[in-house]
């Protein structure tokens, strides 16, 4: 019953994580981090990411910008850039790692020492890109916060708000969080297993005292 649990852990664990690395990439290049909409056009939306600013007019008609030079960037736009691709490559990284040791696997069954490294490393690194997703999206969403209630700003001066990158963004970094704690800690399972060794090397000798073979003298006469 233990090992059907921890097996269904690793399951839910290795879905979470997938379902948070592909948000997380989708969260890195969409340009939905913060929205604007300006008093004097309403059929104009602004829209602001890690790579470029967008502009959506009614019709529908999409213009795309990029960002002039990285360093002209603000420090959070900058560091969140690099904080983003490599929650990206952590994440990639810890589910080949996750995969690599679950049961259902047949890679390494014969080394359950091996596999059980694997998952609790996959565990640790999905755990790591679950934190690199969520400081630079926490930190973008802080900063956003602070120039909307900033009162030195005229209020006739258009505020950016939060987009729906910054939602995905946290629920990725949680996914990824919680799929990385659920795959380290159902690599236990691999530890308490029994081995099936031990069972297998009776058996010749239940075949030996089935042929009388090598039997003690005082069961001689049980023998006709």
């Amino acid at each position: 019953m233990a090992g059907s649990w921890w097996a269904k852990a690793q399951v839910g664990g290795m879905l979470l994580a997938l379902l948070g690395w592909v948000s997380s990439c989708v969260t890195t290049f969409v340009p939905l981090w913060k929205n604007l909409n300006l008093d004097l056009n309403e059929l104009e939306v602004w829209n602001m990411g890690l790579w470029q600013v967008c502009i959506t007019q009614e019709e529908g008609v999409v213009e795309c910008q990029a960002h002039g030079s990285f360093l002209a960037l603000p420090p959070e736009l900058r560091i969140s850039r690099l904080l983003m691709c490599l929650s990206n490559g952590l994440g990639l990284l810890g589910c080949l790692l996750a995969a690599l040791g679950l049961e259902g696997w047949r890679t390494c069954e014969d080394k359950p020492g091996r596999k059980r490294r694997l998952l609790l490393a996959g565990g640790v690194t999905l755990g790591m890109a679950g934190i690199t997703t969520l400081v630079p999206i926490s930190w973008v969403a802080y900063n956003t916060v602070l120039d909307f209630w900033d009162e030195t700003v005229p209020d006739i001066v258009p505020r950016w708000e939060f987009g729906e990158a910054t939602f995905l963004g946290w629920f990725a970094g949680a996914f990824l969080a919680a799929g990385g704690l659920l795959l380290a800690c159902s690599a236990r399972s691999t530890r308490t297993a029994t081995p099936l060794g031990p069972a297998c090397r009776h058996v010749p000798a239940a075949q030996e005292l089935a042929g009388g073979h090598h039997l003690h003298p005082k069961n001689a006469d049980l023998v006709i």
